[in-house]
């Protein structure tokens, strides 16, 4: 800036220099003589002034030729000339151009085109960062994962693109299936870049397989500091983290800490039922059955659920059946609608073998929703109540058809598991598992409705007993009437 207004400083007082001369010269009578080797040449004002405007143009000209064969010299030399600038940017035009072609190509899914381009780019330019990410996605499309591997090794070895590189090698080790040297380069990566939610997912994911709780619950937490989990979701996954502690502490024989996870697990999420059990099972062990029966309570409360009560039964092993359905009424009398409700209803009366209030319990879910539990517990009914073979045999039979009602089924995949997980076994997904139906819960039989008169008995048999109602849900556990002694029988 300062160099700029002294040039132009300087100019401005030659130019008005030159006129003054010029004008000065103009004005004089005898011109100029000019002696070289003893001779005179007389030159009159406007010659003199011409003659001077044409030696200021030579020197400038001379100048000129000078600089030029400077810049010459240090072009040859290496050096840093206006001729190398201009090189350079030519270089440089083409290699952004061949980059944007290649970028082009790897859009267009051109894995070989973009790979030439990004090779030609690397040829202009100096500029690893841009030609190198450029020819590992390229090598990646085109197949050549060896070259794609080299070059995120490249990446890794430059500050700027070590994440990069990190995150590329990463991929290719989750596509082989080397999850432990994934794991430790997803914690490289989430070292380099905390907030990057894509990588805050892999790394929850390979804790969470690799049964790494505590480290989970860390990237969890991370995933909260930085905005890309909700509080609520953050709160539940939290809850399944710590569950899933719980169980693996169980495993190990440490029970106090179990307890202490369990009960940690169900302050973050009531709702989460396996917490709920667990924790009702460590305040039973206590014996602050109290706080047991408040978990268990609302647990039912959010979801009702057959596992809730077999843990409720557990409070009190020893009593009598009509004790049972007594300290069971907080449970039947919270959500009485429930087809979960009515089956636990049924079970604990045909426990006290009150065949009659079993059937009332039940009243017409066998009609609106049946089940394979349903059914079967409709065919202990009818036993407890005198019932031919026949008819009994006709309620199994349709148990054996009937849907199996709600079960573990991931959200994801709609894969069904026989107890929760925090991770569905079919598709790695992480806290998707929900007690609900599943899309396609009916059962094939060979034959279908053909295979049934063997399983009922033949018409004959059926007369004699005013007809067979049918009935579905249950597990494939099959409750007799006379041999009820745990009405809380468990769902699988």
């Amino acid at each position: 800036m300062i160099w700029s207004l002294l040039k132009i400083v300087i100019f401005v007082v030659v130019v008005a220099a030159l006129a003054l001369g010029a004008g000065w010269l103009l004005e004089s009578d005898g011109g100029i003589t000019v002696v070289i080797a003893g001779t005179e040449y007389p030159f009159g004002p406007l010659q003199s002034v011409i003659g001077l405007a044409l030696l200021v143009i030579a020197v400038w000209i001379g100048l000129k030729l000078l600089g030029l064969l400077i810049a010459t010299w240090k072009f040859l030399n290496g050096d840093e000339t206006a001729m190398s600038r201009y090189f350079d940017r030519n270089r440089a035009s083409k290699g952004f151009d061949a980059l944007a072609q290649g970028m082009m190509a790897l859009a267009s899914g051109e894995g070989r085109l973009a790979l030439a381009k990004a090779e030609k780019a690397n040829r202009y330019l100096d500029r690893p960062e841009l030609t190198n990410l450029l020819t590992a996605q390229a090598a990646e499309m085109a197949g050549d994962r060896k070259k794609a591997e080299e070059t995120y090794r490249k990446l890794v070895e430059n500050d700027a693109t070590r994440f990069v590189g990190v995150r590329g090698i990463l991929k290719q080790k989750l596509a082989d299936g080397e999850t432990d040297t994934a794991l430790k380069l997803a914690e490289k990566a989430f070292a380099l870049k905390p907030k990057h939610e894509e990588t805050q997912d892999v790394l929850l994911k390979l804790q969470a397989d690799k049964e790494d709780w505590t480290g989970a619950r860390e990237t969890l937490n991370a995933k909260l500091k930085h905005g890309s989990l909700p509080r609520d979701v953050h709160k539940r996954r939290d809850a399944v983290l710590a569950l899933s502690q719980a169980k693996a502490v169980v495993a190990e024989g440490s029970t106090i800490e179990a307890r202490e996870s369990a009960i940690e697990a169900n302050r973050l999420s009531p709702d989460l039922i396996p917490a709920a059990i667990m924790a009702a099972e460590g305040y039973i062990e206590q014996g602050q059955k109290k706080y047991a029966t408040r978990v268990l309570k609302k647990a039912w409360e959010a979801q009702p659920h057959p596992d809730v009560a077999a843990a409720f039964a557990k409070i009190e092993p020893d009593e009598t059946p009509s004790a049972r359905i007594k300290r069971f009424a907080p449970l039947t009398r919270a959500k009485p609608d429930d087809a979960e409700t009515k089956m636990l209803l049924a079970e604990l009366n045909l426990a006290a073998e009150d065949f009659p209030a079993a059937r009332r319990a039940l009243g017409d879910l066998v009609e609106t929703d049946l089940t394979t539990r349903s059914a079967t517990l409709m065919a202990a009914i009818e036993r407890g109540e005198g019932a031919s073979d026949a008819v009994v045999q006709g309620w199994l039979a349709r148990a054996v058809t009937a849907p199996r009602g709600p079960q573990w089924v991931c959200d994801n995949c709609h894969s069904i598991h026989a107890e929760w997980s925090p991770t569905c076994s079919n598709c790695d997904a992480f806290d998707t598992m929900a007690w609900t139906r599943p899309p396609n819960s009916e059962v094939a039989m060979p034959g279908g409705s053909e295979m049934l008169p063997l399983l009922i008995g033949t018409k004959a048999d059926q007369a004699d007993d005013d007809a067979v109602v049918p009935m579905t849900q249950a597990d494939s556990d099959v409750i007799e009437a006379e041999d009820l002694g745990n009405p809380t029988q468990k769902s699988a």
